[in-house]
């Protein structure tokens, strides 16, 4: 099997560009959404390039806590942090808002893998053991964890 070191996946929401940033930049709230994220430890309020957040995930019986830092944060726009697990580099997480002409957001999620490199080894162990998905199939876990993400932010969104 391939490896996939990126993926994304987009969805329609009726909701402006800067009322869809807010939702999702409020990272203390994905873990209404992601079907791996739990919950995040971060300072109330707007986070801004530079800020660090801990998120703590869990994928059936597997259970993992990763270091964020936010890298991208212009409202209406972008919205982006990295993922670091023990120090090693692991993903860069992020969110694209575009109008869509009639009032409404498209929403974009993107994953990339960062596992390249002197310490990939040792991050593609550490995924493995503590999410139990091997890194040729952490794309397929990913876009899969997305499409549900994504949908739960339009219905939150939307109702």
């Amino acid at each position: 099997m391939d490896r996939e070191w990126g993926v994304e996946e987009s969805v329609g929401v009726a909701a402006q560009p800067a009322v869809v940033y807010r939702a999702v930049s409020e990272v203390r709230r994905m873990g209404e959404w992601s079907p791996e994220c739990r919950a995040v430890w971060a300072r109330r309020g707007t986070l801004r390039a530079g800020d660090r957040f801990v998120g703590f995930n869990r994928r059936g019986l597997f259970v993992w806590f990763t270091t964020c830092r936010v890298t991208t944060a212009e409202p209406g726009r972008a919205f982006a942090f990295r993922v670091d697990s023990f120090g090693l580099p692991i993903a860069e997480w992020g969110y694209r808002f575009e109008s869509d002409g009639d009032g409404g957001t498209t929403l974009t999620e993107y994953w990339r893998d960062l596992r390249t490199g002197r310490g990939a080894p040792v991050a593609e162990l550490l995924g493995k053991v503590f999410t139990g998905v091997p890194p040729q199939r952490r794309a397929a876990a990913n876009r899969a964890g997305m499409r549900a993400t994504l949908e739960r932010i339009r219905q939150t969104l939307e109702a």
